[in-house]
């Protein structure tokens, strides 16, 4: 989808990786906190990046996935869940 600053999400996920590690030109930059802010999509994709990474980066904290999900996801994906969990 194209907004009225030019840029499109294609062009957002194109960037995405340097925008959050904050090595774009300021210009760049500029247009695509611009297009975060007018597509609601896009701004859910960098939200969940951003939020996953924070995770991952959060030493020592562990994130226990609930049961039930566990179960969902497990079945999902065809995995069994009886294999021991290594920690």
């Amino acid at each position: 989808m194209t907004h009225q600053h030019g840029l499109e999400c294609e062009d957002l996920i194109h960037h995405l990786n340097d925008y959050i590690d904050g090595e774009l030109d300021d210009t760049l930059c500029g247009k695509i906190e611009a297009h975060i802010e007018s597509c609601p999509n896009c701004k859910v994709v960098v939200n969940t990046l951003k939020k996953t990474i924070q995770l991952y980066q959060d030493d020592g904290e562990s994130v226990t996935l609930p049961l039930d999900a566990r179960h969902r996801l497990f079945k999902a994906l065809d995995l069994d869940e009886d294999v021991e969990r290594k920690e």
